[in-house]
């Protein structure tokens, strides 16, 4: 029930996001004098649309987007597109531009899109993406100063019981395995427990507080984790007080290959002991929310970046069996996915209404970020083309010159739909992804 619901609710929270977004387009386009025609959530059938004014108002069925329709996008032709581009392209380019000039009525004089200063065109198409970071800044504060952070303690929440390979088949660590981890059948030889993990070997329990590792005093969960990272195969010496009592434990962590950090298609070998410390939620002071969101920034940026390098084992994931890359893409469907195992996780209430808010935060932050790629037809495109227009004008203005207009935004169109495709594509491979090899909180 409760990950039902936080599937729904992830689904308002996204079409809210959409609305919000386009409403940024919405309100700067009104400012400026535009006749937007059409205000929509969705793609696809129309599920709900009411006429207010000169705007259509709805809801379509598919909620992967949205869109408002402001009449003039396309500037009229100063020359023949065949004199453009030739054979489909320019066929292509004619057929766009008398769809955008179709909506154009003899009354809307200067409230064309194409009609407006560089500048108010180039606002109102960053507006959308504005709106989005400003949701997410909200959210992100919130739940930073109401919420908290969770800070992993020096106390131990749990202890792993077993080690068992990523392909095992066992659902225990009470069912006899072969070699490769994989479950005996009755009859088979050479079959055992799977062995203890090292914590749980050395002793350690829920509850216990880390005071010392090889001597030294610790003083975060950082330190801890990364020493045993480097220590696969050494022996350390952690020190422990459990209810009071002070402890030495010995263990020696196992190899355990995991992906690079800095590339998911190669593998590293670091130390494993199988203990997870209590993540307790602590609020921040508000001095210091700009700092933290500035590196969650920073991180999204280098996300979208590393993205193409990484479809290739998205691709291996969903068709070859490969193993999902917890830091990989995921899609609407993995998302929700998400927001419904966040709703239903055993923990306070307070924890998973943070967790969800910051991955609706995220959300926002990623339509900022990704619409803002100079790529037509998104809105990094519009604005680079208005920009370029300005610096064009300017030059022109200098050499005492006459601009030649606004940009012909219908020249891009062949890359438009190149870019729509390869999006297109992406999607319906996240989708796939998401569905039969979908990346979980539990992993």
């Amino acid at each position: 029930m409760l990950t039902a619901l936080g599937v729904l609710l992830f689904v308002v929270g996204l079409l809210f996001s959409i609305w919000w977004h386009e409403l940024g387009h919405y309100l700067a386009a009104k400012k400026f004098g535009m006749r937007v025609s059409q205000f929509f959530v969705g793609f696809g059938p129309t599920m709900w649309s009411r006429q207010r004014g000169e705007t259509e108002h709805g809801i379509k069925w598919i909620p992967l987007g949205g869109f408002i329709r402001i009449v003039g996008m396309i500037p009229p032709a100063r020359k023949p597109d065949k004199d453009i581009a030739g054979g489909r392209f320019s066929d292509l380019i004619t057929q766009v531009r008398e769809q955008s000039q179709a909506e154009v009525l003899p009354t809307d004089g200067d409230r064309v899109f194409y009609a407006k200063p560089w500048w108010q065109r180039a606002i109102t198409m960053i507006a959308g993406p504005i709106q989005n970071a400003i949701l997410a800044a909200i959210i992100f504060t919130i739940v930073l100063t109401a919420f908290g952070v969770a800070t992993p303690s020096l106390t131990v929440q749990t202890v792993t019981e077993c080690v068992l390979p990523s392909t095992t088949n066992a659902k225990n660590c009470t069912t006899p395995v072969d070699k490769d981890g994989r479950v005996c059948e009755a009859g088979a030889t050479d079959c055992a427990l799977p062995p203890k993990s090292p914590a749980a070997e050395a002793g350690f329990r829920p509850g216990d507080t880390i005071t010392e590792l090889n001597g030294e005093p610790v003083g975060n969960w950082d330190d801890i984790r990364s020493e045993i990272r480097v220590s696969a195969g050494e022996q350390l010496v952690f020190g422990v007080d459990r209810a009071g009592e002070s402890l030495q434990l010995s263990l020696t962590p196992m190899p355990n290959k995991v992906r690079a950090d800095d590339n998911p298609d190669q593998t590293v070998t670091v130390g494993y002991v199988g203990i997870a410390p209590t993540t307790p939620m602590t609020p921040m002071p508000i001095s210091e929310v700009p700092g933290y969101v500035g590196s969650i920034v920073s991180t999204a940026v280098d996300r979208i970046i590393e993205l193409p390098s990484r479809v290739p084992q998205l691709f291996r994931a969903t068709f070859a069996g490969e193993e999902r890359d917890p830091e990989g893409p995921v899609g609407v469907v993995g998302v929700g996915r998400l927001s419904g195992e966040i709703l239903a996780l055993d923990q306070p209430v307070a924890e998973r209404v943070a967790y969800f808010l910051s991955l609706l935060a995220s959300l926002n932050l990623m339509l900022f970020l990704f619409n803002l790629l100079p790529l037509y037809p998104l809105d990094g495109g519009h604005i680079v083309g208005a920009l370029y227009e300005g610096v064009r004008n300017g030059v022109y203005r200098l050499r005492r010159k006459v601009p030649p207009g606004p940009v012909d935004t219908a020249r891009m169109m062949p890359v438009a739909y190149v870019v729509a495709s390869v999006f297109i594509v992406f999607s319906g491979l996240l989708v796939i992804a998401d569905i039969i090899n979908p990346i979980t909180l539990n992993g």
